[in-house]
């Protein structure tokens, strides 16, 4: 077989740019509109490219680890989050696992990381052992993620603590949840599991996902201890360049905590002016989203056809088909003028829709 004769490689479904470009109102995304934070971007600006990371980031570890209040042996850089899944995927099946427990409705990495590894994916439920994912909140709904309130202390009594089990939490939104109980205070909360993996990717809440850069931390105890130098083992050299550093450095300092939750009460607003803008366009919420973005199911029977629309108009919305929910879109929550070109291009599409219908059951008037 020639390099011609190989199949094309398979792109993960994910928003943002793509081949036609970057959309002019990207709500395919769950970045803060907000950002980019200034004061985090213009670190990335700073950052010296011209030598290599310390390979041990030891600084690094350190500022992050006292932001969590955990030792710095317990974090793990990663080049991005979806890297680390992928990573502590391959972790999972060398410990002999065979399962991949996931959330009914998940980002697409976690089950793509199971199956190139040859684990079976279960979705809606916790397996007895092998590896299991949850999300707070979730995506694409943004809702109370259950497996979270079960890993806690109380949780794990009832279910025996799942013995053998490789828990990681996605912290990926917990930064850019809106509900007052919930919301982000500039540290992180106590009232997440510690007793599990916790995944951080502080690039969407500040605006600069461009920047790749993640980093885990460890549940305390002699067996996560082994399998922190195990994913060290399985890492690339330098997995975060310089300005991936510079970004995670950023991304614990008081000025950028302080950016952070001052932004949120300006996404609260236009989540709400959002919100109301699909329902006047005849769309269909999910409820209960409680971060910067939620789902919606618009009323039309072509809905592909729409998006493709909508995208060529400059604006592009996420699919949810990838995520389990046909006939639905996950929208990020963006500036008031991008809402308004949205709310003009679908009724021009739609009434493009109505014309077009008209033509093909002959029902239009005559000349």
């Amino acid at each position: 077989m020639t390099p011609h004769d190989l199949p094309p490689p398979l792109v993960p479904l994910h928003g943002g740019p793509d081949a036609a470009g970057i959309p002019l109102h990207d709500f395919s995304t769950n970045s803060n509109a907000c950002g980019p934070c200034s004061e985090a971007r213009h670190a990335v600006q700073m950052a010296d490219a011209t030598r290599y990371p310390d390979p041990a980031y030891t600084a690094l570890r350190e500022g992050l680890g006292a932001f969590h209040g955990v030792a710095p042996g317990r974090i793990v850089l990663a080049a991005s989050a979806s890297e680390f899944m992928h990573r502590i995927t391959a972790l999972a099946a060398l410990q002999g696992a065979v399962q991949a427990a996931l959330p009914l409705h998940s980002y697409g990495d976690y089950a793509q990381a199971a199956q190139v590894r040859g684990l079976d994916v279960v979705r809606g439920g916790g397996a007895a052992a092998g590896l299991q994912w949850a999300c707070e909140p979730s995506s694409p709904l943004g809702l109370a993620d259950p497996a979270v309130r079960a890993w806690q202390p109380a949780g794990r009594a009832r279910d025996g603590g799942a013995a053998g089990a490789l828990r990681v939490l996605d912290c990926a939104y917990v930064p850019l949840r809106l509900d007052p109980e919930g919301a982000w205070t500039g540290v992180p909360s106590a009232q997440l599991p510690s007793a599990c993996w916790q995944l951080w990717t502080p690039n969407k809440a500040l605006g600069l996902t461009g920047v790749r850069a993640a980093y885990a931390i460890a549940p305390v105890g002699s067996e996560s201890e082994e399998q922190v130098r195990m994913l060290a083992a399985l890492a690339p050299s330098w997995p975060v360049g310089a300005h991936g550093v510079a970004l995670l450095q950023a991304w614990v300092q008081p000025v950028v905590q302080q950016w952070l939750v001052y932004s949120l009460s300006t996404l609260r607003e236009w989540k709400s002016r959002q919100q109301a803008l699909c329902l006047d366009l005849g769309w269909t919420l999910h409820a209960g989203s409680l971060a910067n973005y939620f789902c919606a199911q618009p009323d039309t029977p072509s809905l592909r056809t729409d998006l493709a629309a909508l995208r060529t108009a400059g604006i592009k919305l996420r699919d949810a088909a990838s995520f389990g929910l046909p006939g639905s879109v996950r929208l990020g929550v963006l500036v008031p003028t991008a809402q308004d070109a949205l709310r003009g291009a679908w009724r021009a599409t739609a009434s493009g829709r109505t014309i077009a219908d008209r033509s093909s059951t002959g029902s239009g008037d005559a000349l």
